[in-house]
């Protein structure tokens, strides 16, 4: 597990502009398994006895190699990343399938005489099915479409077909700078994601367990030396991609003491978005008052904000926008 901090340019320019004590960046939590291969759900390799770490996770990564080196065996012997998809989705797909098939027992088991628990167990039931039939012939849960009702039933299962993907394709160094541009094996890995609405970005395993070992002043000369821009590639893409797939959005607070980035759901309300920090917050709030990253720059502070006429006081309905800087009102 490794907990690693979200880039973010306009953190350090907030932080300046306050003179902050204190600058803290959001975070996004990886959980890292053993690798799946084929037959993995009948004990072949490791099984997948590791794929309960994940089910709590919030979207997936396959990392699919897309580098040749003849130093370097691959499990299958080739190098064959659409063949290395459709292993690890089937894989998914069956860890799915027995999950569903000891709930659905469950279900027709533990019969209630509660009209209202019946009603749920039936509706629950249907849609389990459905979803089955759909990993019989290889799709995916999240294809599925579900109400609302369904949805909140469906739901404690963890199901991981049901997550959102995205594929990080594990290049050699020098495929990096053009993002997998020339390599064939990320243009077949391109082509088989986006028949399945799948993000693809383009990693090197091999440059990030270089450049942990580098100080910034380094790291940055490597990456030069390799032609890559800091913001792309790499972790950075990873992290971007994975806000994208889930709908996440980031929002600031800044003044003298701290300057910090918090992750939210995009739709969030003000005092939704101020529960983040901490729940009186939510419970309590009062306003929000608000301003845009770039008006803040331009302001400097909260205070120049204010002076300015660019600092808006927002109520318990604002839909918070990417990049607001926050100072949330509430009662204790």
């Amino acid at each position: 597990m490794g907990i690693v901090p979200v880039p973010d340019a306009r953190l350090a320019v907030l932080s300046e502009a306050c003179s902050s004590l204190k600058t803290v960046p959001a975070s996004v939590e990886f959980v890292d398994i053993a690798g799946l291969v084929k037959g993995a759900s009948s004990g072949e390799g490791l099984g997948n006895k590791f794929l309960t770490h994940i089910r709590e996770c919030d979207a997936l990564v396959q990392v699919i190699r897309c580098f040749e080196d003849e130093d370097v065996v691959h499990v299958s012997g080739a190098v064959n990343p659409v063949s290395d998809m459709s292993t690890i989705n089937l894989e998914l797909a069956l860890a799915d399938l027995s999950q569903i098939e000891k709930r659905i027992e469950r279900l027709a088991k533990g019969r209630s005489k509660s009209k209202e628990e019946t009603a749920a167990a039936d509706l629950e039931m249907a849609a389990l099915k459905r979803i089955a039939a759909v990993l019989d012939t290889g799709g995916a849960a999240r294809t599925v479409a579900l109400n609302a009702d369904e949805q909140l039933l469906v739901t404690p299962l963890c199901l991981l077909t049901a997550k959102p993907i995205i594929y990080a394709a594990n290049v050699a160094e020098g495929d990096l700078a053009d993002e997998g541009a020339q390599n064939v094996h990320v243009a077949a890995l391109r082509s088989a994601a986006a028949a399945e609405k799948a993000a693809v970005v383009v990693v090197s395993a091999q440059v990030e367990a270089e450049l942990n070992e580098l100080d910034p002043v380094e790291r940055q000369e490597y990456l030069d030396e390799l032609g890559v821009a800091p913001e792309a590639g790499g972790l950075a893409s990873l992290i971007r991609a994975a806000y994208g797939q889930l709908g996440l959005r980031t929002y600031f607070t800044s003044g003298v003491q701290e300057t910090r980035a918090w992750t939210i759901k995009a739709g969030m309300t003000a005092p939704q978005a101020a529960g983040v920090i901490h729940s009186d917050f939510e419970k309590g709030f009062i306003r929000a008052e608000t301003v845009s990253y770039a008006d803040m720059v331009k302001a400097g502070t909260l205070a120049g904000a204010r002076d300015a006429g660019v600092l808006r006081s927002e109520g318990k309905e604002y839909i918070v926008a990417e990049g607001d800087v926050m100072l949330f009102r509430f009662n204790v």
